[in-house]
């Protein structure tokens, strides 16, 4: 099974925010087995048992029951690899939050992100995945300020979100929460989930540049692609992107481009909790998404990359992911959804 991880640079906002607090940051990352060294390699991963052991060293040097919060204080663009560059240019806050759910992996593969509407609202909720190994309660913490932060930055300081609720029990003192993130906040919750005003998602960022989030999605599926290797579905995912544009690869044909029986490839998608009917549907999709905020490629085009028979085939399948159709998706960005 593969070994759950987080990107080093993470570590490096982490480390900032220690030094910020007066604290020995080399002391505790070397208590928590570390390597500090990593934190110049901006590809390397730590295992996620270290970072969360780091995090309890953290909190319990600092007596800060919100030092989550202060470390996403720390982050900045490069951070998180060429994702965060991709989510500056995005088009709208939607695009932004579907590209994070699309590709957070390459922060960490420990949680899981969902973007949902609900009435007025959007629904961004973070799923810590099952592991023997959990991911610490003070990063879900920094990530929850992370995306705000992010918002604010595109809407105003003076944003906030409708609601926030957190798995985590209430701390003693929960005063740097309310200072940060300015809404009403529920411990002890049944999921990590942030509310946020549907309207405010769809107006048009001001660094907006569809071309270079392009760029940097391509960068960010090199580096997935390396990262994923030993994951099966990620393996599947990039078969399905060679194949697609000859038609609608079989499982068997996938399986033989793997080097694996049909029956090996059925076993080993379910142990992972996949199949590949829902691998095929997922990466059709996010192809498509991808393809259409690239004007270089035609809807005929992405028609065929995506293996269908023909347009309409492609508009009704688009339909059933985003409610509209691709031109209407082209033509109005994520708020064509």
């Amino acid at each position: 099974m593969q070994r759950t991880t987080v990107l080093s640079s993470w570590g490096r906002a982490i480390r900032r925010a220690l030094d910020r607090a007066g604290l020995d940051s080399a002391a505790l990352f070397a208590e928590a087995g570390v390597d500090l060294a990593a934190l110049d390699d901006p590809n390397a991963r730590y295992p996620l048992e270290q970072t969360t052991r780091l995090w309890g060293l953290c909190v319990r040097a600092s007596g800060d029951p919100a030092f989550g919060l202060l470390v996403a204080s720390q982050v900045t663009p490069t951070t998180f690899h060429a994702l965060g560059y991709a989510l500056t240019a995005s088009t709208t806050l939607r695009e932004a939050f579907e590209r994070m759910v699309r590709y957070f992996r390459i922060v960490t593969d420990a949680v899981d992100l969902e973007l949902s509407e609900q009435g007025d609202d959007l629904r961004f909720l973070i799923r810590p995945l099952p592991g023997p190994v959990q991911p610490a309660p003070e990063s879900i913490d920094a990530f929850i300020s992370l995306f705000i932060r992010f918002c604010r930055s595109q809407l105003g300081s003076n944003f906030s979100p409708r609601r926030i609720s957190l798995r985590r029990a209430p701390p003693a003192d929960t005063s740097g929460y309310a200072r940060v993130l300015r809404c009403p906040l529920q411990f002890a919750a049944a999921d990590n989930a942030i509310w946020f005003p549907r309207d405010a998602f769809d107006r048009r960022m001001a660094d907006a540049n569809p071309e270079l989030a392009r760029h940097n999605d391509e960068i960010v599926l090199r580096y997935l692609a390396r990262h994923d290797r030993e994951n099966l579905r990620a393996r599947v995912r990039a078969a399905l992107t060679t194949l697609l544009p000859t038609g609608v690869p079989t499982a068997e044909k996938v399986a033989d481009a793997l080097h694996l029986s049909l029956r090996s490839l059925q076993r080993k998608l379910a142990e992972e909790g996949s199949s590949y009917e829902t691998l095929l549907n997922d990466t059709r999709r996010e192809l498509a998404l991808s393809y259409l905020q690239d004007r270089r490629y035609s809807v005929g085009e992405i028609t065929f990359l995506l293996g269908f028979t023909d347009a309409s085939s492609f508009t009704r399948a688009f339909r059933r992911w985003q409610g509209c159709s691709p031109t209407q998706f082209r033509e109005g960005g994520s708020a064509g959804a």
